[in-house]
């Protein structure tokens, strides 16, 4: 009696190593999914003896290797899955005749597809997504019977030829490399319900006349085209009723008339575009009543035709109009709203007090505009806040009185006062908390250490003081990634034994930091939210650069009035990026285990009264890209090797018992009092750095602010010396 073998299904099981090769030779299998786990290795050319086999699915694993020629021997395969491996090689010259669905997306798989017909009858879907597949779009694909979705996406295909006869309904080719003008052929996919041409060099003008006749269209994207020039529709045009259309840099100067049809819209993005108009009042008619999603953000709009006691959408959950030229007042959105994105304009006025009644409402970003008055109480129960760099004037309310999910609240450069408001302890999901460059005058707010997700705390630039430590208030910021208390009036020495449980600061982080770090990453992204964007000078010009988000860890308590030994503690945090304790009346050695700090790219000890000699180890500071020791009392040869060797004299200057290079005077002269030869020395070194970015005086003075890493900067001291620097807005204060 023949045995049969049941399905074998291994998904999600996190299994490592290769395939026991035991499995490839079970002529019975009839199903394997293998999906999920890590699995490695090549597949065997044995696999066109499973006869039997109708489903294979290997998706997210580490295979490697080419897909064996003998997968066109099983008769009987209609799913083949290889999804997210490291397939390399071409496209199968040969496919199982019953094949229904086709997936080898997200592999290293190059050339062309086969430009003769593979007779694929039962095909109903494709996707080749995210690979490095180039040439033409071969035009037998649109005529195979039972297509119904093609997934081209993201590869390099330069040409596109469409035939009469197609029953596919979802065609995505974003991300290639298609130029021209959009095919007018692409009218001849009658079935088409969605269709992605993002990301192309697509050229001219878009007459949307061509989606004229695909009636049943109703999801459109053609975002990231940047070259196309303009929108036009003929007047006997009669366009599909769109539900979802994306048109985010396309170089659209004019909101675009064939929108007042379109009533049924549910998502709409006209961003990225360079729109410089008012928002014209026919405009609230589109998706009045179905539209959930509308981003006008980046470009040239400055206001509303006619402004709108509240805004008319009925359905709308998340709004964006950020950078723009917005002037007027901060309108109101429906009571649907959720997330309200309206950042990086000029409104002016007060938060009306009808956003008390938007019950909805998890996020407000109106970040960098010229409202006033005070901030509205009710918005405590929001998720995110982001108000800074605006004139919000009086107290912070009580934020989270009603525990509240807070998990981003930002009310920085403002001229807020009072005192941290107690409440905010009961905001037990607090990721980020940002009060700095206000006029908050009080005590260093001991109690925040029982927040249990704290991982970014900046209150620099107030009026903060007293000391920073208590003897019945043990420190345990056992999450903090992020401290920044700079420029205020702390004082008093701090303990040797301070930073001893900030344990996310040193290596050995439990699995809870690292997910809370994620955490914290990922609903900054989702919420849009950035601290500063890294400042970098070339050439003596300002440049700001924005990238990706990323977090790293450092401490700032700059410019206050701490005395004594800096605390032996913080040498321990071995995951220090950023430390600037400059400005302060710290005495003491610089101690060796500073060679402890191998993640340490910034280092700013200056303004202090240190004394004694720079340690070797500081030479073991192999990512170190910034130092500033001057203006101690230090003394001694400069320690010479790494990265110590390539900064200017300026970090050292000030400290007149140093020594050899870079300063002028040699190790066995008298000091001088003249800092001439110096200045001609920093002089010198400076044309040495000219080649490539330099950071702006990251911890140069008080200037340190920001802990957020918004992208990397390389930074090049010398030809073969490239370093990479997380940065901060920095600024130097005038003189």
């Amino acid at each position: 009696m023949t045995s049969t073998h049941p399905p074998f299904h291994l998904s999600w099981a996190n299994y490592p190593g290769t395939v026991p090769s035991s499995l490839w030779n079970l002529s019975e299998l009839v199903d394997v999914d293998l999906f999920h786990n890590h699995f490695t290795g090549q597949l065997p050319s044995t696999l066109g003896k499973l006869a039997k086999l109708t489903s294979l699915k290997l998706d997210d694993n580490e295979f490697s290797g080419q897909i064996p020629s003998s997968l066109g021997n099983l008769t009987k395969l209609t799913h083949f899955s290889i999804y997210y491996n490291s397939f390399q090689g071409k496209f199968p010259a040969k496919l199982p005749y019953l094949i229904q669905s086709l997936s080898l997306g997200y592999n290293k798989l190059t050339g062309s597809i086969p430009s003769h017909n593979l007779n694929l009858t039962f095909l109903q879907s494709l996707d080749l997504s995210n690979c490095f597949f180039s040439g033409v779009i071969p035009s037998y694909l649109f005529t195979v019977p039972s297509l119904q979705s093609l997934n081209l996406g993201h590869n390099q295909f330069t040409d596109l030829d469409i035939s009469n006869s197609s029953k596919i309904e979802i065609l995505s080719l974003g991300g290639n490399k298609l130029n021209g003008a959009i095919p007018s052929s692409i009218s001849k996919l009658q079935k088409l319900r969605q269709l992605f041409l993002d990301s192309n060099n697509f050229t001219g003008r878009v007459d949307f006349g061509i989606f004229s006749e695909l009636s049943n269209l109703h999801l459109l994207d053609l975002s990231y085209n940047s070259h196309l020039s303009q929108i036009s529709v003929d007047t006997n045009s009669t366009l599909p009723k769109f539900k979802l259309l994306f048109l985010t840099s396309c170089n659209i100067s004019e909101f675009p008339d064939f929108l007042k049809t379109q009533d049924e819209l549910v998502s709409l993005s006209l961003s990225g575009n360079r729109i410089d108009s008012l928002i014209p009042s026919w405009f609230f008619s589109v998706g009045r009543n179905t539209l959930q999603y509308l981003s006008l953000s980046e470009n040239l709009i400055s206001g509303w035709e006619e402004i709108p006691l509240t805004l008319p959408w009925k359905e709308l959950r998340s709004l964006h109009i950020r950078s723009n030229i917005m002037q007027g007042p901060l309108v109101v959105p429906p009571m649907s709203i959720q997330e309200f994105y309206i950042s990086n304009n000029s409104l002016t006025g007060e938060i009306d007090s009808l956003f008390c009644k938007l019950s909805n409402l998890e996020a407000l970003d109106a970040s960098r505009n010229h409202l006033s008055g005070t901030i509205p109480q009710c918005l405590g129960s929001l998720q995110m806040l982001n108000l800074r760099y605006n004139n919000f004037m009086g107290n912070i309310p009580q934020i989270c009185r009603d525990e509240s999910l807070m998990r981003i609240l930002d009310l920085s450069h403002n001229q807020l006062q009072g005192r941290i408001p107690r409440s905010l302890i009961k905001c037990k999901d607090l990721l980020v908390l940002n009060l700095g460059h206000n006029q908050i005058s009080d005590t260093f707010p001991f109690w925040l250490q029982s927040l249990p997700k704290l991982h970014i705390l900046i209150l620099g630039s107030n009026k903060l003081h007293g000391p920073i430590w208590h003897a019945h208030n043990s420190f345990s910021f056992l999450v903090l990634i992020i401290i920044d208390i700079s420029h205020n009036d702390f004082a008093g020495s701090i303990p040797s034994e301070y930073f001893r449980n900030w344990t996310s600061m040193t290596p050995d982080v439990s699995q809870k930091y690292k997910s809370g770090k994620r955490e914290v990453l990922s609903f900054m992204q989702a919420s849009w939210y950035k601290l500063d964007s890294v400042t970098v000078i070339n050439k003596g010009q300002q440049m700001e650069m924005i990238q990706n988000v990323d977090i790293f860890v450092s401490i700032d308590l700059s410019c206050n009035k701490f005395h004594g030994e800096i605390p032996s503690t913080i040498w321990e945090l071995q995951s220090l990026v950023m430390l600037n304790l400059s400005n302060n009346n710290f005495t003491g050695f610089i101690p060796s285990s500073i060679g402890n700090l191998r993640q340490l790219q910034s280092l700013d000890l200056s303004n202090n009264k240190l004394s004694g000699k720079i340690p070797q180890q500081l030479t073991s500071l192999t990512f170190l890209a910034y130092l500033n020791l001057s203006q101690n009392q230090l003394v001694g040869p400069i320690p010479q090797g790494g990265q110590v060797w390539t900064f200017q004299n300026s970090s050292f200057e000030g400290n007149l018992g140093l020594c050899d290079f870079p300063l002028s005077r040699k190790c066995g002269t008298p000091p001088s009092t003249s800092s001439a030869s110096d200045n001609h020395d920093s002089e010198k070194s400076d044309s040495i750095f000219d080649f490539g970015w330099k950071v702006v005086a990251v911890g140069y003075g008080c200037g340190l602010l920001v802990g957020l890493v918004i992208g990397h900067v390389f930074i090049s001291r010398r030809p073969n010396l490239i370093f990479k620097i997380f940065g901060l807005r920095v600024e130097r204060p005038p003189r």
